[in-house]
């Protein structure tokens, strides 16, 4: 059996390494011309940490984490208000979560690949017919199963379920990651996880390693478009938050060096089409503020590698696929939009206080597992009961 994969991220890595496993002959896709250096801290926990180790990665995903010792929030002028010792959230999750970049997990997955999977950078499907698919460079190949896991801004979903624009549900934020050097804000984060204290709008620090910081911001808009110039946008909108602020924007790349992207969630009536599939944020993206999409990603990649080889068609494990695990990402999309958009970005003073009370409540005995479960719910299915044949 062969299979096209449509996008050489998270998700796609993860499937391509789940069917390439099961005996399919597997060739990866991407626009993109080699691997992508940019992208933001994770929290990765749930059911896509759950698929890692039945993957045979959780020792290498282990391995690619970053050291988190403290949570905490900064006034604009530096002064912390709110800190909070990371391991109240790992033993409230049992253990099951670590800190990492995109683009280390990323790496992970892509090095764990066999010889036998092709990824091919640079290229992304043209057309898809009823018996072939046309890629952008005249390839022309004829796989049994074409899977969409390119993101929030699918090629194949478009090609096949429709335009962009009927599926995807604007949540008012745009964000951005880079990467800079300053050797003094290192020392002030390093093995922490900082972030900006205020209205409307944040950035988040965190050490990488010999002076080189990691941030990502977000911010609320009114304007979903994308931008022509990121850097003199992302300038414009978080000017006068503070002195730390002001330094990572004075060191902000170009903007081609930049991620930055709208903060939405995709809803599709279907995810399927015959032989046609999405997987991840293609098809179920929660948004940066649900602090899932890695994990579901993974997870939804599992699942679907785990129930396609042992289905009568294809076809009808695609169906199978969506039928198992559209509910569980419906519940985080929900959750996202009703809880925790305004917790994680507050638009009001009385949200910003009742946040900080409620994180400084995590050092009381019990607390720390309430408010855990609040930001990142312990109550899916786990991928071994959705893989059992029904």
């Amino acid at each position: 059996m062969k299979a096209l994969i449509c996008g050489a991220g998270i998700t796609g890595l993860a499937l391509a390494g789940q069917l390439d496993r099961k005996g399919w002959d597997v060739v990866v896709v991407d626009i993109a011309p080699a691997p992508r250096p940019q992208g933001y801290m994770i929290d990765f926990s749930g059911p896509g940490f759950e698929a890692m180790h039945r993957m045979g990665l959780g020792e290498r995903l282990r391995d690619a984490a970053s050291s988190v010792d403290t949570f905490r929030y900064v006034d604009g002028s530096g002064h912390t208000t709110v800190s909070v010792r990371y391991d109240l959230f790992v033993k409230a999750l049992n253990g099951e979560i670590v800190s990492i970049m995109r683009p280390a997990l990323e790496r992970v997955l892509r090095e764990s690949l066999r010889d036998t999977v092709t990824i091919r950078y640079g290229v992304t499907v043209d057309a898809i017919t009823d018996s072939s698919v046309r890629l952008s460079d005249a390839t022309e190949l004829h796989p049994d199963l074409i899977v969409g896991a390119d993101g929030i801004h699918s090629r194949i979903r478009s090609l096949v379920f429709g335009e962009e624009n009927e599926y995807v549900r604007d949540l008012g934020m745009r964000t951005n990651a880079f990467i800079f050097h300053d050797r003094e804000i290192y020392d002030a984060v390093d093995g922490q996880f900082v972030l900006t204290e205020t209205l409307d709008r944040q950035m988040g620090f965190y050490g990488l390693g010999e002076g080189r910081i990691a941030t990502f911001s977000v911010y609320r808009t009114t304007d979903p478009s994308p931008q022509t110039d990121s850097r003199e946008e992302l300038l414009s909108q978080l000017s006068g938050m503070g002195e730390l602020v002001e330094r990572a924007l004075a060191k902000a790349p170009p903007s081609q060096e930049m991620y930055d992207d709208q903060v939405a969630q995709i809803e599709l009536p279907r995810w399927t089409s015959g032989r046609v599939v999405l997987v991840g944020d293609a098809a179920y993206a929660v948004s940066l503020v649900a602090g899932q999409g890695a994990s579901l990603g993974v997870a939804g990649a599992y699942l679907l590698g785990e129930l396609l080889p042992s289905a009568r068609d294809v076809p009808n494990a695609l169906l199978e696929y969506e039928r198992r695990w559209r509910p569980e990402t419906t519940k985080v999309q929900a959750a996202a939009r009703d809880r925790v958009v305004e917790w994680f970005l507050p638009r009001s003073r009385t949200t910003l206080m009742l946040r900080r009370w409620g994180f400084r409540a995590m050092h009381i005995p019990g607390l720390s597992r309430v408010m855990t479960g609040s930001l990142l719910p312990k109550d899916h299915r786990s991928l071994a009961e959705l893989s059992r044949a029904s």
